[in-house]
């Protein structure tokens, strides 16, 4: 395992610097990072998690074709401008690992070598093509975080994907739309993030239920593993079933006491605290 405390970050004090801003990147309403950065947009829906992606929502609020992926023009080289070192989620308009970006990866690769202040937390739904669009230099890094999406037990073959690696490795249990049974094949992680997908009632952008117990049972394989757990969300459905404020439901100061978790792996506390 590549980490060796478990700290518990209770309501926000995981943001870093928060008086900070910048132009170049927008800070991300995401909990469990800092920034997102997009160097390239657009992504096809490849799993059930994908359904009701908000990115298809918001690309459709600005008249984009979401399934068009594209380079940006904009805040391709930005984390080069950016002075303080932060969690970067790289992609949350897109995956990393997109066939349609293979001719600009090794570009952002680059720009992630020079930014080693930095924390790069690629997540991806195509973690088969994970090995073969590593650069050369890939085990020099130490500033990437590699993880894949997980929504249900159909897609925890998406860990085996993740053997092999000396950096961090880590799950999104997001959207968490079934029961996860937490075994043996959760050896591979250092980090996970569980939450509840949030949407409409009707229309395209709907949600589906997240029952607390799933969430429940992987808080409690997470801890018997000692694999730090960071709760994003309760999701839309648990906003009506406990009368939340905030209808998706990621509002920490509403959780039940059992869910008021936001872990990291030690090294993003020994890397960033000490950038403050």
């Amino acid at each position: 395992m590549k980490y060796t405390q478990i700290i518990k970050v209770e309501k926000n004090v995981n943001k870093l610097k928060t008086n900070k801003k910048i132009k170049t990147m927008k800070k991300s309403n995401i909990q469990w990072t800092n920034y997102t950065w997009n160097p390239w947009q657009g992504c096809r829906k490849v799993s059930p998690g994908c359904k009701y992606c908000y990115m298809y929502r918001d690309k459709a609020i600005y008249g984009q074709n979401a399934k068009t992926v594209v380079r940006s023009k904009t805040v391709f080289d930005a984390p080069l401008k950016w002075k303080d070192g932060e969690l970067v989620f790289t992609c949350s308009w897109s995956d990393w690992f997109i066939e349609e970006a293979d001719e600009w990866r090794d570009e952002a690769w680059e720009i992630i070598k020079k930014t080693p202040r930095h924390t790069y937390q690629i997540l991806t739904k195509r973690p088969e093509r994970i090995k073969e669009h590593l650069p050369e230099y890939f085990d020099d890094l130490d500033n990437v975080w590699l993880g894949v999406s997980i929504e249900s037990e159909d897609q925890m073959g998406r860990l085996e994907h993740l053997k092999d690696f000396s950096c961090i490795t880590f799950a999104s249990f997001e959207p968490l739309i079934a029961p996860i049974p937490w075994d043996e094949r959760m050896q591979v992680l250092d980090w996970c993030i569980i939450g509840g997908e949030s949407g409409n009632n009707i229309g395209e952008h709907k949600y589906r239920k997240m029952e607390l117990e799933w969430m429940r049972n992987l808080i409690k394989g997470a801890k018997s593993s000692g694999v730090p757990c960071f709760v994003k969300q309760l999701g839309t459905h648990q906003y009506k079933q406990l009368g939340l404020k905030d209808r998706h439901g990621g509002d920490i100061d509403e959780f039940p006491e059992e869910f008021i978790i936001r872990e990291y792996p030690q090294v993003y506390y020994d890397k960033h605290l000490a950038l403050t």
